[in-house]
């Protein structure tokens, strides 16, 4: 029956069971404090350290201005069905604020107490403008009227000036200013203008002493009379806003570009759901912005130190010091798409004389999936190149690519995903760029994202056509190509063409889902198909065969697939899950998931590849997928998973796996009270990083291969979203 799933010795496991699952969004939280323990971390370099600060700070807001924001819509709604681990939104939003608020002390003091004077004494000095000497301060006040003066508009709020607009994210200034005839006192808003002036003022000093870097906000503070004139400054703080920013499109929307344009618009006025202030700020005045801003004091957040250091990407860019910075990890051609000397890489001719599979960034994006592309655009005998756009760069050559391919009559077809979170600005004007070059574009279906990362090429060969397709796990993205870590099957395998010329004709046209071939879609197939493979692995297991399941996925939230591995667990089959961020599974408990393992990945490239493994008997079945086993992927989305056939590459996944698995310094275990506890090596055992033995792994093999590659540099690495 729906919601039990039953193993082999007859027992049940009750889906409706709060206790077998963990919360969805604590388990991100504590993704989240992976990441701040990275900043924390003594032995990472310097900027590494300022870097996961930055990350975090960015990480928090996404999380905020969708996850907590959907909290506070069911709250504001009146719905109170709890989730699968039975909180209800009041309870889970409560449970929040308290974890972020520990964390953000922990923040506060890891940048004030450790990183900031750390940078100092690399001649990198963050400082206040009452750390300065007068002739500094006199030189800061000409830069602040000739260069930020002009750029403020202080809004003050009285009889006929209403409380001012204050958008998503930005810094400002809350201001109480006395008129000292009249005494009124009136409360008053400045915005700190980040989006036109960088948030650190660089102070350039005599040789050799460093330059200073002065926070903008401060600068502005302590400027506060000129914006002011003939007031008195009674009480000012900084303060910043977080908006609920997730889009709802209609189901049923007319016009789907349109709808997404009219919900971008209606982003910029999004409730408020957060509200940080600096840790110093009075009651009076705070009472009195969050009066304004109509928030409960639940709502804030106060913040000791630097607001919003997601900024600190300025000091992580700064140009040397790369004595603090990891030594960059490059991006080598795969030496099968190097055949010839002297030529450029032959995809085309590569994917005919096998499958072929890339993994990003240790394996380059631009000289594999763009070069698949480029090739396609200028070969002559290419009749059609059909394309998946989720998130791509505003400097992507695969968007121009179509619109030269149809110049040069090709059929080119994009399916953009409008909806694609954050990145629909930058998805619409490619969308209307690509419609104008007369490339047949399309937009998938409003209650469906298209989350599939596929491109088909359709080439002319002897008296019919073969398909050339590209499936990966990761997006169409340059620059994210060099920061996540992907992998991209290359093959002409003719049921997988088949099945992905026939998901985008299912797509393009009209008409229900197929059954497809090899590959397994959501939301049609996509659960069914990952269960019933979990399914056999128990089922070769009662029958005497070896069998394991591994997976590498993002995020595992789905109560279907948890139970299944339960029930693989209850079975006896060996189960390692390499879980990045959000893990709802409970690993370790007794009588229910003694056989399952999790481990997270936290390190200089974010883990972004999902890979589905199941051993029986000997024998392997791996999928690659573009889908993580959560409800939005399986069910909202339409995903791609396709099989790895070819024994030489079902090895290379699964030696990727094993790497995982082993990793000691850059990972984290979970245990079934939901506490992550990050690895270390054990006395006399040798020290192992899945990034760094992957980065020598492929650099080592282009070397045997093609002595003298030199491979692409790759700048410091993100674990961020």
């Amino acid at each position: 029956m729906e919601g039990e799933r039953q193993t082999e010795q007859g027992e049940r496991i009750d889906g409706g069971d709060t206790a077998l699952y963990l919360n969805r969004e604590l388990s991100w939280l504590d993704f989240n404090d992976r990441v701040l323990q990275l900043a924390e971390d003594a032995s990472v370099p310097l900027l590494e350290r300022v870097k996961f600060c930055a990350i975090y700070t960015t990480n928090l807001d996404e999380y905020y201005m969708v996850r907590v924001a959907g909290l506070r819509d069911q709250i504001d709604a009146g719905v109170e069905k709890p989730s699968q681990d039975g909180l209800i939104a009041s309870q889970t939003i409560a449970l929040i604020r308290d974890r972020v608020l520990e964390q953000s002390a922990r923040l506060t003091s890891c940048f004030e107490g450790q990183l900031r004077p750390e940078l100092g004494g690399h001649d990198i000095r963050v400082v206040g403008v009452q750390e300065l000497d007068e002739d500094r301060r006199a030189e800061l006040a000409r830069h602040f009227q000739k260069a930020i003066f002009p750029a403020l508009t202080p809004l003050a709020v009285a009889p006929g000036r209403p409380f001012p607009y204050i958008s998503n994210l930005s810094l400002s200034l809350a201001v109480l200013v006395r008129d000292p005839i009249t005494e009124e006192t009136v409360f008053a808003r400045v915005k700190v203008p980040t989006e036109i002036l960088p948030r650190f003022v660089t102070l350039r000093q005599p040789a050799p002493e460093p330059a200073l870097l002065v926070p903008l906000e401060d600068i502005i503070a302590h400027h506060l009379d000129a914006l002011f004139p003939g007031m008195e400054i009674a009480d000012y703080d900084v303060f910043r806003v977080t908006r609920d920013a997730d889009l709802e499109v209609s189901d049923d929307a007319a016009d789907l570009l349109q709808a997404v344009e009219d919900e971008l618009r209606r982003r910029r006025f999004g409730e408020v759901v957060r509200v940080e202030v600096g840790a110093g700020c009075s009651e009076g005045l705070c009472k009195a912005l969050t009066a304004l801003l109509g928030v409960e004091d639940e709502e804030v957040y106060p913040v000791d130190g630097l607001l919003d250091m997601g900024a600190l990407w300025q000091i992580v860019k700064l140009p040397g010091h790369s004595e603090l910075r990891e030594q960059a990890i490059g991006g080598i051609t795969h030496p099968r798409l190097l055949r010839h000397e002297g030529e450029r890489p032959d995809v085309l001719g590569a994917m005919r004389e096998g499958d072929l599979l890339v993994h990003h960034p240790y394996e380059s994006f631009s000289t594999s999936v763009e070069r698949f592309v480029e090739q396609a655009v200028a070969d002559p005998n290419v009749l059609a190149i059909k394309q998946t756009v989720y998130r791509t760069s505003d400097d992507s050559p695969l968007v121009p690519a179509l619109i030269d391919a149809t110049e040069r009559g090709k059929q080119a077809v994009a399916l953009v995903e409008l909806q694609a979170r954050f990145d629909e600005r930058m998805n619409i004007h490619w969308a209307k760029a690509l419609e104008e070059a007369g490339v047949h574009v399309v937009y998938g279906q409003p209650a469906l994202k298209t989350h599939a990362k596929c491109v088909l090429v359709v080439r002319r060969e002897g008296d019919g056509v073969r398909n050339y397709v590209h499936i990966g796990t990761g997006n169409y993205h340059s620059a994210t190509a060099r920061l996540y870590t992907d992998f991209g099957l290359f093959t002409t395998d003719e049921q997988i063409g088949a099945d992905v010329a026939d998901m985008f004709n299912y797509l393009t046209g009209y008409g229900r889902p197929l059954h497809y071939r090899k590959v397994l879609m959501a939301p049609n197939q996509l659960r069914d198909g990952i269960i019933a493979q979990i399914e056999q692995t128990v089922q070769a297991y009662a029958e005497g065969a070896p069998a394991r399941i591994d997976m590498k996925m993002n995020s595992l939230v789905d109560g279907r697939c948890i139970r299944a591995l339960y029930a693989a667990s209850r079975a006896g089959v060996q189960v390692r899950l390499n879980v990045r961020g959000i893990c709802c599974l409970r690993p370790g408990v007794p009588g229910l998931s003694e056989n399952i393992r999790v481990v997270s990945v936290v390190g200089r490239l974010l883990e972004h590849s999902r890979v589905y493994a199941f051993e029986r008997g000997g024998e392997h079945t791996i999928y690659i997928a573009s889908a993580d086993l959560m409800p939005r992927n399986l069910d909202h989305r339409v995903e791609l998973a396709v099989p790895i056939e070819s024994a030489e590459l079902r090895a290379e996944l699964l030696d990727t796996l094993e790497r995982a698995f082993a990793d000691n310094q850059s990972s984290w275990d979970l245990d079934g009270e939901g506490s992550w506890r990050r690895r270390s090596p054990a006395p006399g055992e040798e020290p192992r990083n899945l990034q760094l033995e992957l980065a020598e792994c492929y650099a080592a093999r282009v070397s045997a291969e093609r002595p003298g590659e030199e491979p692409e540099t790759t700048p410091a690495l993100s674990a961020g979203r």
